[in-house]
């Protein structure tokens, strides 16, 4: 397929700033304003979890000093910023956590021509996480997040949040100069370096290797989150709640692909998805050692004999439980935070998306929660069988 070079449009800057998968959307402003909500409007969250767990959420700063960093050399030792969302005891209400910093956002809406206070107004979304929350009594799954390119790490809280209501505990990881803005807690803002090297690559060769590179880099990141998380030292404190027997990799867009890479460098990952990210590298002939995995995206893009010939491929090679799920009238974005975000701002980014904001949020978290429950938890999910009266919107392509 022809891998397709995102400019830094509208789209680009907020949904990623270098998509490589869907055809380009124009911003539209909604009636009135470009942001129709002000910084100043409390009320603006993202949806609530719909789980019986109150979440809890910490940040780690994990230095990987086996890697040198692969886009920026000089910068020395691989740095990762991990957004951890877990099952919380009940108490009195705490702090939540900021959706992301004032700064990340100014890096990410650079170049929409929102109004001055747009940055303020998206770092103080409310989300539903709570700092210091004591984490719920029993151990529970674990799952990896990685996001778009040049998403920050923030556009998968939404999904994050709702399964550490669901009993799990969430692992949404920022891979170095791979987003539009990261900041580490010295105060650095690391910017989507390879972002730059991907629009300034001299050939679609050369860009499809960037895009391998992406996905096999971010295999080897999340494989080392795994091991602060579960090993013998790990980073996080509340570690023990973890069971490292049922760990999943999950992620949006070129996140995606890194999924497929991670299980295919890592027995340790017992389950993966893909959501609407063009496999940057192949499945092998041989699978994935017979492990589950589904690819969930856009009915228009991702169909059996459509524009993106890697999932044709991919599906055919996968040797396990597998589904391809196609949503019509969602949009590469539709299962990230960007359609929450849209709404919140009063501004359209991509206007071939027909689905409500609470249509792609609700399938999104049903269908990644459903495969879920049935891999790590073994309870098998009807909502996976097939199509079902109360998801017209959701296509089996093959089962």
């Amino acid at each position: 397929m022809t891998l397709r070079l995102r400019r830094r449009t509208a789209v680009a800057a907020l949904s990623a700033t270098l998509l490589l998968t869907t055809p380009v959307a124009t911003a539209q402003a909604l009636p009135g304003p470009a942001t129709a909500a002000t910084a100043a409007d409390t009320t603006l969250e993202l949806p609530r979890p719909t789980g019986r767990y109150t979440v809890g959420t910490e940040v780690l700063h994990l230095t990987d000093h086996s890697r040198t960093d692969p886009w920026v050399p000089e910068a020395g030792d691989r740095e990762l910023m991990v957004s951890l969302y877990y099952p919380a005891r009940p108490g009195r209400p705490g702090t939540t956590a900021p959706y992301m910093s004032t700064r990340e956002a100014e890096a990410a809406l650079a170049g929409i021509g929102l109004d001055e206070d747009a940055p303020a107004l998206v770092s103080s979304l409310g989300t539903h996480a709570r700092t210091a929350a004591v984490t719920a009594r029993g151990r529970f799954p674990l799952v990896l997040l990685s996001p778009g390119f040049g998403n920050p790490r923030a556009t998968v809280t939404s999904l994050a949040e709702d399964l550490a209501s669901r009993g799990y505990v969430v692992a949404s990881v920022d891979h170095a100069y791979e987003s539009a803005g990261t900041e580490l807690p010295d105060g650095r803002l690391l910017t989507c370096v390879a972002c730059d090297k991907m629009e300034s690559a001299p050939s679609e060769e050369a860009r499809k290797e960037l895009g391998r590179l992406v996905s096999t880099g971010r295999a080897a990141d999340l494989s080392f989150v795994l091991d602060r998380l579960t090993g013998h030292r790990p980073a996080w404190k509340s570690s023990r709640v973890i069971d490292p027997a049922r760990v999943a990799v999950a992620g949006h867009s070129i996140g995606g692909s890194a999924a497929a890479s991670a299980m295919l460098a890592d027995p340790r990952f017992d389950a993966g998805i893909n959501m609407d990210g063009t496999f940057q590298e192949r499945v092998p002939a041989s699978g994935i050692g017979e492990r589950p995995f589904m690819m969930l995206g856009t009915a228009s893009f991702h169909s059996p004999g459509g524009e993106d010939e890697s999932w044709d491929e991919g599906y055919q090679r996968l040797d396990g439980w597998k589904r391809w799920i196609g949503v019509e009238g969602s949009g590469h974005s539709s299962f990230t935070d960007i359609p929450v975000l849209e709404d919140r701002m009063g501004v359209t980014l991509d206007p071939t998306v027909t689905l409500s904001t609470d249509r792609q949020v609700r399938i999104t978290r049903d269908y990644v929660g459903a495969f879920l429950d049935q891999h790590l938890r073994g309870r098998h999910q009807r909502l996976l069988d097939g199509p079902t009266p109360g998801n017209p919107e959701v296509v089996f392509q093959r089962s």
